[in-house]
């Protein structure tokens, strides 16, 4: 083929279109970060930004299922949080209990359907009771499924996935990607579309390391007990202006 005739064919080629643009993201993962400098800016204790945040939560999922937002997982405890001060735990698990007594049951009468990732073995027996308690209540809500990342940790999640298809026995030629998804936590939870955090921290903190691989990532100034529905909606129109081909063209 001359040269001529190579210029000619490639000149007849059309781009491949770009995809379109989405019109939601449909699975949403947040880290609520910024509650303790929320509160030390204030003066007020550490606890007070914890609670303050459990507000922003209610927001959060009031404001996405008016946007259409199907799934949300927040991340609430990492399996890192257990090392901060004993009286700050303390207060977390106290005010996660309050969160799950009164909060989110009002959630669920608007649709919500929550569900928690993560270990439960380190709770309290009357905590771990309260989350099962309200897993079986929700059951039958369908407007949007909640999940809650408490005493998370994306690494120890991929090593118990491990080290359960490890026992399930399966051969080591017929693990792929697939495999390693079934034998996550929570194996019907949506790969997220998009990550939003907030504080302004750039990292992803050990959260949701396998899921997360293709997701859009959306760093906000705002601390966690400011954020709400404005706030989502600009994380979801930024999300919008995104191409996402996950490694084509």
């Amino acid at each position: 083929m001359s040269l001529l005739t190579r210029f000619k064919t490639l000149r007849g080629l059309r781009a491949a279109p770009e995809p379109e643009l989405p019109e939601i993201a449909k699975t949403v993962a947040i880290i609520m970060d910024g509650n303790g400098r929320w509160a030390r800016r204030r003066g007020l204790p550490v606890a007070a930004g914890h609670r303050a945040g459990t507000r922003a939560l209610r927001r959060t999922v009031e404001a996405a299922i008016d946007y259409g937002v199907e799934t949300l997982v927040v991340y609430a405890f990492s399996t890192e949080n257990w090392s901060r001060p004993q009286d700050e735990v303390d207060a977390l698990m106290e005010i996660f209990a309050e969160t799950i007594e009164r909060e989110l049951p009002d959630l669920a009468a608007q649709g919500v359907r929550t569900r928690f990732i993560g270990r439960r073995d380190r709770a309290s027996v009357e905590l771990r009771e309260q989350m099962t308690a309200l897993e079986e209540d929700t059951r039958d809500r369908e407007r949007l499924n909640l999940w809650i990342a408490f005493d998370y940790g994306g690494r120890v999640e991929l090593v118990e996935a491990a080290r359960r298809i490890a026992e399930a026995g399966v051969p080591p030629r017929e693990i792929d990607e697939n495999t390693v998804a079934q034998f996550l936590y929570a194996p019907e939870l949506p790969d997220p579309d998009l990550l939003v955090r907030t504080s302004g921290e750039l990292r992803i903190s050990n959260f949701l390391l396998w899921q997360l691989a293709y997701a859009e990532l959306v760093f906000v100034d705002t601390l966690w007990p400011d954020f709400g529905g404005r706030e989502l909606h600009a994380a979801l129109a930024e999300y919008a202006t995104r191409r996402r081909r996950f490694g084509g063209r």
